[in-house]
């Protein structure tokens, strides 16, 4: 079971992912754009974790994590230079 719907997970991310490339790319402010670019890491981090358990490796969930943590980050710091203008006060 797992081994169909792991090539169907993937291929749906993949998707998921052209179409916020086109998001992004298209988008036509800037919030559109960020909120494109949020959504591509989080598909991101999902691939990485199918990936994972593709091989069976832990590994893969510790690097999902991360990249997790980095784009909340990243996505709190372009919220606030888009509402205030700058980042550091």
């Amino acid at each position: 079971m797992l081994e169909i719907a792991l090539p169907i997970g993937f291929g749906l991310i993949v998707v998921a992912l052209v179409l916020n490339l086109y998001r992004l790319l298209r988008g036509p402010t800037l919030p559109d754009r960020a909120l494109a670019l949020d959504t591509m890491y989080i598909n991101a981090i999902a691939l990485i974790v199918l990936y994972g358990i593709a091989n069976n490796s832990k590994l893969y969930f510790e690097a999902g994590m991360l990249i997790a943590l980095i784009g909340f980050v990243s996505t709190v710091a372009v919220a606030k230079y888009m509402t205030r203008g700058d980042i550091i006060e």
